[in-house]
């Protein structure tokens, strides 16, 4: 029976050293297999059926929010005074986006169009898009910085035009009208005499190139060869660089395509991406970690650089010619128009912009763009994208509508695109990258743990065990020991 307990005992040791083992085995394998999968799930490939189609049509819920700043005193301002704006909306678009012309190339790379539709949310507007709004009009105020260096009386004829077109320095239209284009006499003598002066041949709209429109062919590498190169660009419309810049920095195409990025990032991590619609390429720096519903995430904001001038921060020369610190030219990819790109309300740009426009505020919280992502996916969780759009004014001899405007950099809108992830595919999110290996660590740990408490009970038992056979065992010796004391007694006893 003894026996049988031990051999029991030794079993339980032998069960115990396995599940250590295996538990150690897995505390080392276990990050592999998860790993692996991330990386196959990461790669473009349609076989991989979520994450290819999260890709193509992005079924995450994207929102475009548009605030105007109206303009409160525009006579005041044709006198040389302080420009008043008072800032309307947020007029918000659904965003549909999702990829054409998918094609893969031997090389591992992939090629593909996105097009992208905007849908008005009145449920989440303030405001209509009905509402009517004063701006100042691109098309004189844009055109007359322009054309400055022409001859005087050339100018004088182009004033003469603007009038006989009906165009003023300011423009007062519906939000619509505004965004998606308006109908206009001196568009058309443009596309008539001019062609390619205008960004559309259509009507005349901020956003009227945007709607129903792609952003270009882009090329980038599905990550089969190097998972670090999944969502690089390596081309755009058949480019490997720019030609809008001054310097081969600044034209180049760096990073991603601005929706995923290579998995297993780092605080040392930075986010490259591209945008054709700032003309070049952008980075975003970690600011800090958090949560969103339990996963874990980086959070990345522009750095005070982004928009700096070349004087502040000397690789950005290639912007230029820069104005204050803040404020990124691009009329280079504008049809040379005076337009500026900046944060929204200048924010982290050079004060001295906020003394030149009263009614501005700017704040980090909102103002500031950032991008929350998964770091060991590179799947971002939460995005608000947020830009400012300015045109800079300024009085041109001999064009009469731009009067006394004092030299200024004025604010048109702003707007923020913004997403996240939520429902299904959140709930799987979570479950394969929080629920899994959390399951996995506490299966580690526990055969580990339950390994060691059935090595330390069997050695007890072993110990017990053995400490019985040999009380048992010396019984018998202490009997036999008690009958020859007592035969030695009794035999002194007869003697």
């Amino acid at each position: 029976m003894t026996n049988t307990k031990s051999k029991v005992a030794v079993g339980f040791i032998v069960a115990g050293a396995l599940g250590v083992f295996f538990g150690v085995v897995l505390t080392f394998v276990g990050p592999l297999i998860i790993d692996d999968q991330i990386v196959k799930n990461t790669v473009i490939d349609p076989d991989n059926a979520m994450t290819y189609t999260m890709w193509k049509d992005v079924p995450v819920p994207f929102f475009m929010s548009v605030y105007f700043f109206n303009v409160l005193n525009p006579e005041e301002i044709l006198r040389g005074e302080k420009p008043m704006v008072e800032q309307r909306g947020p007029y918000v678009y659904r965003k549909r986006i999702n990829k054409d012309n998918i094609t893969f190339h031997p090389n591992y790379t992939v090629s593909y169009l996105e097009y992208r539709q905007y849908f008005f949310e009145p449920s989440m507007s303030v405001g209509n898009e009905s509402d009517v709004i004063t701006i100042p009009n691109m098309l004189v105020l844009g055109a007359s910085v322009m054309l400055e260096n022409l001859p005087y009386l050339v100018r004088l004829m182009i004033s003469t035009t603007f009038k006989a077109c009906k165009e003023g320095p300011f423009l007062t239209k519906t939000v619509e009208e505004l965004m998606w284009g308006y109908d206009s006499e001196l568009v058309e003598l443009l596309n008539k005499y001019a062609p390619g002066m205008l960004p559309s041949s259509g009507k005349f709209g901020l956003f009227a190139e945007f709607n129903n429109s792609n952003t270009g062919l882009f090329t980038i590498f599905t990550g089969k060869d190097n998972i670090q190169n999944v969502h690089k660009v390596d081309s755009w419309n058949g480019l490997t660089e720019l030609s809008y810049w001054r310097t081969p920095q600044c034209n180049m195409i760096n990073g991603t395509a601005g929706q995923m990025w290579p998995p297993f990032m780092t605080p040392e991590s930075t986010l490259p991406f591209y945008s054709p619609d700032a003309c070049r390429s952008m980075e975003l720096v970690y600011q800090r970690p958090g949560y969103m519903k339990g996963i874990p995430y980086y959070r990345y904001v522009a750095p005070p650089t982004l928009f700096a001038n070349g004087t502040d921060y000397e690789p950005n020369s290639g912007f230029c010619p820069c104005r204050q610190s803040g404020l990124l030219n691009v009329s280079s990819c504008r049809q040379n128009s005076p337009m500026f790109i900046s944060h929204p309300h200048f924010f982290n740009a050079d004060p001295v912009l906020l003394d030149y426009v009263q009614g501005l505020a700017p704040t980090e919280r909102e103002h500031g763009l950032f991008i929350d992502i998964h770091p060991e996916t590179g799947v971002p969780l939460n995005v608000s994208i947020r830009l400012q759009l300015n045109l800079y004014m300024k009085t041109v001899p001999g064009i009469t509508e731009t009067g006394k405007i004092s030299e200024v950099v004025m604010p048109m809108l702003w707007f923020e695109e913004s997403g996240y992830i939520d429902g299904p595919i959140l709930d799987t999110f979570h479950t394969n990258l929080v629920v899994l290996p959390v399951v996995m660590e506490v299966m580690q740990y526990g055969f580990i743990a339950l390994g060691l408490v059935t090595i330390v009970i069997s050695i007890l038992v072993l110990r017990r065990q053995k400490k019985s056979k040999n009380v048992a065992d010396d019984v018998p010796d202490r009997k036999r020991r008690s009958l020859a004391d007592e035969k030695t007694a009794l035999l002194q006893e007869n003697d």
